[in-house]
């Protein structure tokens, strides 16, 4: 067992050891392209472009926003035809991971929202699956080809804002619908009350899952910071933007929802 544990060590050594010698020597290799001009095209997405079938040139977010949905499509009629018909009163593993996750939602919708619960609870809970999904999505760093020959990792479907607007702005007719179905009119009165509540969802998604992606960029591009740190960086910010950005969303639009669709009392 001492055996084991020295050789484990002096791995582990050898390796910490290649990275600092592989940090002094070896020089920043790739085109000149600049930090800010790398850090402007993850932004806009002016230089870096996929072709669509060939019909359109569009943004890297766009294809990574098919491939999630495409994925979830995929593995949720997998799950219903053959794995949830076989659920057992003594869950296992993934039955339980699975109660626990769609209870989660369930228990956040009835708790913001008492009144009007049952599709809210279904729209979190897939709004909130995408996100995690989706911000998740780039870590595996599926490399696609760009129109100028170049080969890029897709990045998460809400880093473009064209995406997180994309979301805000459904949440908020969802939180409307809610309104409507509650108060008619005066539901409608109270949801258009918070005109900048799509803003303010949709940017909150796209900077916080953008300063992700550039500080990792930023990271990547300085040759003495380029060896394992990146990997540490990227997991973390990723990870940490998905839990609380999916919770963030999940959470403003039920308690949102839940106040806008709770029935006007009279007053005689």
């Amino acid at each position: 067992m001492d055996k084991d544990k020295k050789i484990i060590m002096i791995v582990i050594f050898a390796v910490v050891l290649a990275l600092i010698i592989g940090t002094v020597i070896v020089k920043a290799t790739g085109d000149n392209e600049s930090i800010g001009e790398l850090m402007r095209d993850a932004v806009l997405h002016e230089t870096n472009k996929i072709s669509l079938f060939g019909l359109k040139d569009v943004n890297p977010g766009l294809i990574s926003a098919f491939t999630v949905t495409g994925i979830l499509f995929v593995f949720s009629l997998i799950v219903r035809i053959f794995v949830i018909p076989k659920f057992k009163m003594v869950p296992g593993r993934f039955q339980l991971l699975l109660e626990s996750l769609v209870g989660f939602f369930d228990n956040l919708a009835k708790l913001n929202s008492p009144h009007r619960n049952k599709f809210l609870g279904a729209y979190i809970f897939a709004a909130g699956v995408y996100i995690f999904t989706g911000t998740v999505f780039e870590l595996f760093g599926i490399q696609v080809i760009t129109t100028r020959g170049a080969s890029i990792a897709l990045p998460a479907p809400l880093a473009d804002i064209n995406g997180a607007v994309m979301i805000g702005c459904l949440s908020y007719l969802i939180i409307l619908s809610g309104g409507i179905a509650g108060n008619k009119l005066k539901g409608v009165v109270r949801t258009l009350k918070e005109f900048s509540l799509p803003v303010s969802m949709s940017f909150r998604l796209f900077g916080a899952l953008l300063s992700g992606a550039l500080v990792t960029e930023l990271v990547y591009h300085y040759i003495h910071l380029s060896y394992g740190l990146p990997v540490l960086v990227g997991i973390l910010f990723t990870l940490l933007h998905a839990l609380i950005q999916t919770y963030v969303l999940t959470m403003l639009t039920s308690l949102f929802y839940g106040e806008v669709s709770e029935p006007s009392h009279k007053i005689k």
